[in-house]
């Protein structure tokens, strides 16, 4: 059993790091378990020819099936979950776009009778968003009139021949487009040099310019002396008499079972490695599991839902030439208009085209 910390994190993803390094000056022993390794940048694919074949790093657990993976069943689902287990969690393998929530989607019941209005609002969380994209780095061009008004710390992602074209036919329709913000590092930024346009940002950032937390967060936390150790499957959170959490039991890498005490426990293992996690940890004072007295952890599962439509254009737009995610989006149908037949919207968000073998 190792030394007794003052918190312990499960999860060295988007959230686990961000907590991380916000909870560093509190000079607390701070330790952050993660069940994957850190990766190395000459790893990824883009540094290979075979990039387009590659499985070892495809969002779904399922086909990525890396030792540190678990399968995740979602034969039943239409919509497939996209995560990543190492240091950086789905920060590794996302496109970098940026959007931030607007303030009508914390009141969707007091405006449009659906769904609940938050606890909290837009104004509440608008200094962490802003703190947020700082450690990020966010790029992109100010006055965008369709989101509420943000500081940017770096000059947009060029537009491309494809945004160019995009932006021509919005621009005939009288649709708003605004170039998409994205946390792509478009000059040297933080210790990150500048994006090269090596293009498919989804299966890794060979150049570091895509802002993952592995490169942004984490090294301002482990500097700031928060200890993160890798290969730790927890199994179980360990309470006492009174329900509260002591620690964890974990795997290491060879398979040993180890405790961990700690004083608070934080989990942040995505939407499915979350539940996962509380369903596992039953004991006399949980035997359905920790936070499961309503019998509904694991159930109601909300992703952001992704839809995505291909087109093909007469001329060469070199659709693969820049980062995979950023060209443009467009909020003209974000907010609510009943005249379509629902409530709430949606973001059009115009990405570049994939290379030879997926096209």
């Amino acid at each position: 059993m190792s030394d007794k910390v003052d918190v312990l994190i499960i999860g060295a993803g988007a959230s686990g790091a961000a907590v991380a390094w916000s909870l560093a000056d509190t000079r607390m022993k701070i330790l952050c378990m993660e069940q994957g390794d850190w990766v190395s940048p000459a790893d990824y694919p883009a540094n290979f020819s075979d990039w387009e074949t590659r499985s070892d790093f495809a969002m779904s657990p399922n086909v990525r099936a890396r030792e540190t993976d678990y399968p995740i069943n979602d034969d039943s689902s239409p919509i497939k979950v996209m995560n990543f287990n190492g240091v950086g969690g789905g920060t590794v393998l996302y496109m970098a776009h940026f959007p931030r929530f607007h303030p009508s989607d914390f009141r969707t019941r007091s405006l449009d009778g659906t769904g609940e209005d938050w606890p909290i609002d837009y104004a509440t969380l608008e200094p962490f968003f802003a703190l947020n994209d700082r450690m990020m780095g966010v790029a992109g061009l100010a006055g965008d009139p369709g989101c509420p008004p943000k500081e940017l710390q770096l000059p947009p992602v060029p537009l491309g021949k494809l945004g160019e074209t995009v932006a021509h036919g919005f621009n005939q329709l009288g649709w708003h487009w605004w170039p998409s913000e994205s946390a792509i590092a478009t000059r040297p930024f933080d210790g990150r040099d500048r994006c090269l346009n090596l293009g498919p940002c989804s299966s890794g950032c060979a150049q570091g310019a895509k802002a993952s937390v592995d490169i942004t967060y984490w090294p301002h936390a482990l500097r700031a002396g928060v200890e993160l150790r890798t290969r730790c499957r927890v199994r179980e959170i360990t309470v006492n008499s009174k329900g509260m959490a002591t620690g964890v039991i974990y795997y290491d890498a060879n398979g040993v079972a180890h405790k961990q005490e700690a004083e608070v426990v934080i989990v942040a293992c995505n939407g499915v490695g979350t539940p996962r996690l509380l369903l596992n940890s039953k004991s006399t004072a949980f035997p359905d599991g920790i936070a499961n007295s309503s019998g509904l952890a694991g159930k109601n599962l909300m992703l952001h839902a992704m839809a995505v439509v291909q087109g093909q254009f007469k001329s060469n737009l070199s659709g693969f030439m820049g980062p995979t995610g950023c060209a443009l989006w467009s909020k003209e149908f974000y907010e609510t208009d009943l005249n379509r037949g629902y409530a709430r919207g949606y973001t059009f968000e115009v990405v570049r085209g994939s290379g030879p073998a997926n096209t």
